[in-house]
Formats: C-alpha cells, sequence, structure tokens
C-alpha cells in the first residue's frame, strides 16, 4: 500500500518530509536486560508513522460528547482506571520529556524500581525519609487534615510530601494513595490479632509493610488484572494448582514473551503501548461524592492561572477543596456497603475512542502536545515500537484485518492503537485482547515473580488472611473497607 508520500509503509518506517524526530534514523537495538526499559520483542522492526498519520489517527480517536453511557463498561468500575494509574506509578517512572525521548529505550532509566512494593507510598522507609512517617506514632504514614477532612500531608506551597510527586496529579489517584496509607495505618494498628510473625531482626513496621505488601499484591493480580485481561488470560499466565498429585496448588508464571536475564527490565511495549489502554477508560466528568457535581477530570485552561476556577475540575497539585472528600462507593462495588441510592459509575469500554477532557490537555500536564491521542502516538514513534500486526505475528495471534482495524488508512497500525482496537473488535471492549493482554499479563506477572521479597517468590500457596467479602481473596473494595477510609457520605 503506497501513502500518499509515494513510501510503502509496508516495507518498514517512513524516514522522510521531517517526520522522524532527529536522532531517530539510527539508533541501535536495546542490549539490556535488567533494572532499565527494554524491548520485549527485540528482533522487530520499527514502525515510525510521519507526523500526518499520527495527526489523522489522533483526529479519529476523538471522541464527541455526549458519548456515556453508551461507551460505558459496566464490567470495569470506574476506579480501577485510576488504580491502574496508581500501579504504574509504583512499578514505572521515566521523567524524560517527550521532545527529548530521542534514545533508545536504554537510555531512558527507570527509577521507580520495578516491583509491586508501594515505594510510591513508603518512599526509602522511616529511617531515611521520616518527613514521611508520624513520629507521634512510629511506624505509621503521616496523614494530612485539613477543613475537617483528610488529605495528603502538604508543606506551606500545598505541595504533596509523598514518595512518587505524580499520585497528587488528579484528585481522584490522590485520594488512593491516601486510602494505601490508611491501610497501612490500619494494619499497623491490628498487627497484634494478625496470623504473622516476626522474622529474626524484624520490627513491627517492617511486618506491617509485608502484609500490605503481599495483600496489595494480591488484589493487583487477582482482582484488577484479571478484570484488565480477562480470567482466561490471567489462568494461563498465572495456573495456579497442585505440582504434584493430591499437593497444596500454588501459582507458577507461565511466561512466553517477557524473559530477561538478571533483573527484569520495563518492556517499552508494555509502558508506551499496553499498558496505556486506561486512556480510553477515562470518563468525561466524574461525580465523587454527595456534595461536588460532575466534574472533568482535566480542563484545557492552566490550573495555575488565578483566573481558571478552582473547582471546575479533578486536576491535581494542590490543597484538597473543603467537602471534597471522595466517597468510595461511587467508583468501585464496595462489598456489605448500603448504596444509600448511589451508583456506581463505570469504567468506559477499551476501545479507540478518547474522551474530549484528554484531548485538549492543560499546559501543567501537557506542555507541548495537548492532545493525550496524539502524545501516545508520539512517544510510540519516538520510541520506535513495532506495529501491531507485526506484534501479534510474533505471537502467533491472527492479526486484525485493514477491515478490523478501522485506521485512516489501510497499513501497520501503532500498537498503542492496535491494543485497543483488538480489545473493541475481540471483546467489546469490556477487557483487553489477546496481544494487549498477554503482554500486561507477563510484565505484571513477571515483575511479581521476580520481586525477592513478593508473596509469589516467597510463597506460592500463600492466600490473604485480611478481612475480605469472599474467604482466601482480597479485591480493592476489601483494600477500601479494610482501611476505613472514603466509606462515609460528604
Amino acid at each position: 500500500m503506497m501513502d500518499r508520500k509515494g513510501a510503502d509503509r509496508r516495507r518498514g518506517p517512513l524516514r522522510g518530509h521531517g517526520s522522524v524526530p532527529r536522532g531517530l534514523d539510527h539508533v541501535p537495538g536495546s542490549k539490556l536486560d535488567e533494572g532499565r526499559f527494554g524491548r520485549m520483542f527485540r528482533r522487530l522492526r520499527p514502525f515510525v508513522p510521519d507526523k500526518e498519520l499520527i495527526e489523522s489517527i489522533a483526529t479519529a480517536m476523538a471522541d464527541t460528547p455526549p458519548a456515556e453511557p453508551a461507551r460505558d463498561n459496566p464490567r470495569i468500575p470506574a476506579g480501577y482506571t485510576y488504580l491502574g494509574q496508581f500501579i504504574d506509578h509504583d512499578i514505572t517512572f521515566d521523567p524524560t520529556s517527550i521532545t527529548d525521548r530521542r534514545n533508545d529505550p536504554d537510555a531512558l532509566t527507570n527509577f521507580r524500581t520495578p516491583r509491586f512494593d508501594l515505594d510510591n507510598v513508603y518512599g526509602s522507609g522511616p529511617a531515611d525519609q521520616p518527613y514521611l512517617y508520624n513520629s507521634a506514632n512510629p511506624g505509621h504514614l503521616l496523614v494530612g487534615r485539613h477543613d475537617d477532612e483528610f488529605d495528603l500531608p502538604r508543606n506551606g506551597q500545598g505541595t504533596a510530601i509523598i514518595g512518587d510527586p505524580r499520585n497528587d496529579e488528579n484528585i481522584i489517584v490522590s485520594q488512593l494513595h491516601l486510602t494505601m496509607m490508611f491501610f497501612h495505618n490500619k494494619v499497623m494498628e491490628r498487627l497484634a490479632e494478625l496470623p504473622v510473625t516476626k522474622a529474626p531482626g524484624e520490627d513491627d513496621f517492617t511486618v506491617a509493610q509485608r502484609v500490605v505488601r503481599w495483600h496489595y499484591q494480591w488484589m493487583v493480580v487477582h482482582d484488577f488484572l484479571k478484570l484488565i485481561v480477562g480470567e482466561a488470560t490471567l489462568a494461563d499466565v498465572l495456573p495456579r494448582r497442585p505440582l504434584v498429585a493430591g499437593g497444596e496448588p500454588v501459582e507458577r508464571p507461565n511466561l512466553c514473551f517477557y524473559n530477561w536475564r538478571n533483573q527484569p527490565f520495563m518492556p517499552v511495549e508494555f509502558a508506551a503501548a499496553a499498558y496505556r489502554f486506561g486512556h480510553s477508560m477515562i470518563r468525561s466528568g466524574y461525580k465523587f461524592n454527595t456534595t461536588v457535581p460532575p466534574l472533568p477530570i482535566f480542563t484545557s485552561e492552566s490550573i495555575s492561572d488565578p483566573n481558571t476556577d478552582p473547582l471546575s475540575h479533578l486536576g491535581g497539585f494542590r490543597t484538597l477543596p473543603p467537602l471534597w472528600q471522595i466517597e468510595w462507593a461511587r467508583l468501585f462495588a464496595l462489598h456489605g456497603k448500603k448504596d444509600n441510592g448511589v451508583q456506581v459509575a463505570a469504567s468506559r469500554r477499551i476501545d479507540t475512542k478518547i474522551a474530549p477532557p484528554l484531548l485538549a490537555l492543560p499546559p501543567e500536564v501537557a506542555p507541548d502536545v495537548a492532545s493525550l491521542a496524539a502524545r501516545n502516538l508520539t512517544r510510540g514513534a519516538m520510541l520506535r515500537l513495532p506495529s501491531g500486526q507485526d506484534v501479534s505475528r510474533a505471537m502467533g495471534v491472527r492479526p486484525l484485518s485493514a477491515a478490523e482495524l478501522g485506521m485512516p488508512e489501510p497499513g501497520p497500525a501503532p500498537l498503542w492503537y492496535y491494543v485497543l482496537r483488538e480489545a473493541e473488535v475481540r471483546n467489546k471492549g469490556e477487557h483487553l485482547g489477546p496481544v494487549g493482554g498477554r503482554i500486561v499479563a507477563e510484565v505484571f506477572v513477571g515483575l511479581l515473580a521476580a520481586d525477592p521479597s513478593s508473596y509469589l517468590r516467597n510463597d506460592p500457596s500463600w492466600i490473604p488472611f485480611l478481612p475480605s467479602s469472599v474467604p482466601g481473596d482480597f479485591t480493592m473494595s476489601d483494600l477500601i473497607t479494610f482501611s476505613g477510609f472514603g466509606l462515609d457520605p460528604v
């Protein structure tokens, strides 16, 4: 298929007409296997769409209001969209600007440890970062409070004092961070009654941290991941069965595509494409408590401009406004909680349509490219990701046809777009398809298996023991209920 510039898109990346950022026309392949960003499919040729194709795809991805509730996904409550963002902040941190991503993934250092260890909450611990902890109550995280409501702890300028500043970039994720703090503190309070023992040299904080991390890890895999990739994919990637007849069931990872030599790396196919499925799940607005009307997650106006109404959006990096405490029953299906007429909001379906607030981001969030769709497509091009069809073939999955892809022009599809369209075509947008789901599931399970302190590495037969709606299980709804935070109407 010849494009309008006369280049054959089937033959590889386009390089002419200034469409490829300087430095990307010749970049060596990734050689690192540990602790940094790398490639899952190293032998696949890159696909670098030109600027015109990126713009046309981004334009086609723009949704037009009113799109909800027609695009609602009742299978996944709205809160999981931001739980996914919180989890992402736990395992990745790449501070490089989109305009500076001109190097191979080898040059992008993952400053966040690639583990589900809540280091975005704990920081370096009470010895190294004591300002994150309550000196009046040793081992407890420091929670902020003002206007008769809880907030992240902040300095005199309103800046959150937390392990990862990104967890303050919108109100919902900041309240999730706060919930994790309450979760840890509640475990500390009830530690004496829990079925745990101290290892030599462990103090109460270390034991509580392990309890929190293991229950969080279980929730990430058996609640969040199962919803996102589907039960069948999760069961294939992380089967639970006895190793010998009559033995105790254990979990054993089945990884086909995500492999490393010494330490796990963060695949760019995951970080810059497959795991960005969550952007399509973001709603145009959220009703997050009884008092505040539905609001968009972002406004196109500068959030630092004094003329911008601070009560018109859910953007963060500010002190929580009065009466803005979260009611989690509006975003998660809390077990055993009277609904009081509250309707749990659904996430949007995973598809190629992006809600309007994400197409004109504020300058503080997107100083160079305002459209989130264009940003994601540009990032994929700069990181020289392979096309969705090539990844699909490499995984032994029948690629989507040109008609199924619905691209503005036939030809290779950017991997991010392909993952979204695959979910839409093959699973009605209810969860990821075989390519996107397998990438996400293998990275999650692989990181957990490689973590020397995880439950999967230490005790693959372990099951949760904290109070839950289903004994032996532990969901985000159970975590919220146990934390005691965000349960009451505001």
